[in-house]
């Protein structure tokens, strides 16, 4: 990583074939651009909730579906001398279906979808030693397409659009670049899941996976598939189980903890699932009457691993105080 000193950090995930939300966008061009992308979003909610940055609501999964991240498309409107230009960023590994899946809702509207190979997306960090991750982002300049807060939590910073030609450190003053791997354990120890790794199809359930604290669940828009069920949880608030950061006791290679591993209390009761992790930090799905118990997974090697969940500081005061 290079040694720039500065209060920003910017991680790119476009070069790298990884499950993650930083990857090439894709362009949707027309006047009927807007109606047309609502109601694929609305129509792809059947599977769980999807986060917008430009106001798209989301719903719910039936127990088979596509589960969408809160972070497998994000939607940026761009302005442009010809005509309104959306600017869909997406999971990598999900490139095909999402494209596959809004062709079919643009019937017959004038409307041009296409991938954006020489955009690049940025996600723009607080560093360590910035104490206030709320403040403004100082981006100058015409090379910037997009430069918007990410929705979901102040503590994951801005997202930045460029050409893929030209570099953040030119853009963003006193800032330094970073690598994929510490872009996942960042989010991993604030708990934001993103892509089909941290939140598997047909799996993930909105309100477990906290898409209600990221801004990515409407309960004021209109009907979608799953609407009733997911207003009725939240409403009631009885949610059992939450996805939550785990910090283990020891770093790990890749692949040492077996998918969908069980985590186990000291007692020998079942506590949760594993998702996914990056070093000796990660994100599990974790029943909340154990969330405060000792907990340990089994490795691949059946060697066990202490592990602690914690509740983030960004979640509202009044779960965390639960």
């Amino acid at each position: 990583m290079p040694a720039v000193a500065g209060r920003w950090a910017f991680y790119c995930g476009c070069k790298r074939p990884l499950a993650s939300s930083l990857a090439r966008g894709r362009r949707i061009v027309g006047q009927a651009a807007r109606q047309a992308v609502r109601q694929a979003v609305a129509t792809a909610a059947t599977a769980s909730p999807t986060g917008s940055c430009c106001g798209c609501g989301a719903g719910t999964p039936a127990p088979s579906s596509r589960a969408w991240s809160p972070t497998t498309w994000r939607m940026w409107l761009h302005a442009s001398q010809e005509e309104p230009t959306m600017l869909i960023e997406c999971d990598a590994t999900l490139l095909d279906d999402i494209q596959k899946h809004l062709k079919i809702y643009k019937i017959r509207r004038k409307v041009d979808i296409s991938l954006c190979p020489d955009l690049f997306v940025w996600a723009v960090l607080p560093s360590e030693q910035s104490i206030d991750a709320s403040s403004d982002l100082e981006a100058s300049g015409k090379k910037v397409l997009v430069c918007t807060r990410d929705p979901r939590t102040d503590a994951m910073g801005w997202r930045l659009v460029l050409s893929k030609i030209d570099s953040p450190l030119d853009v963003i003053p006193e800032s330094r670049l970073g690598d994929i791997q510490d872009y996942h354990r960042h989010r991993y120890k604030i708990g934001i899941a993103e892509g089909v790794k941290d939140l598997p199809s047909g799996e993930a359930i909105p309100l477990e996976s906290n898409l209600v604290y990221m801004n990515g669940i409407s309960f004021t828009k209109g009907c979608y598939i799953g609407q009733e069920l997911t207003a009725r949880t939240h409403y009631t608030g009885v949610i059992r189980k939450r996805l939550m950061p785990i910090q283990l006791d020891n770093s790990l290679p890749p692949g040492n903890v077996p998918e969908k591993a069980q985590i186990i209390t000291e007692s020998g009761k079942l506590a949760g699932r594993f998702r996914n992790y990056e070093g000796d930090v990660g994100l599990a799905l974790i029943r909340l009457a154990y969330a405060n118990e000792p907990l340990h997974v089994l490795t691949t090697g059946d060697v066990r691993v202490w592990l602690r969940a914690s509740m983030p500081n960004w979640w509202p005061k009044d779960e965390k105080n639960k």
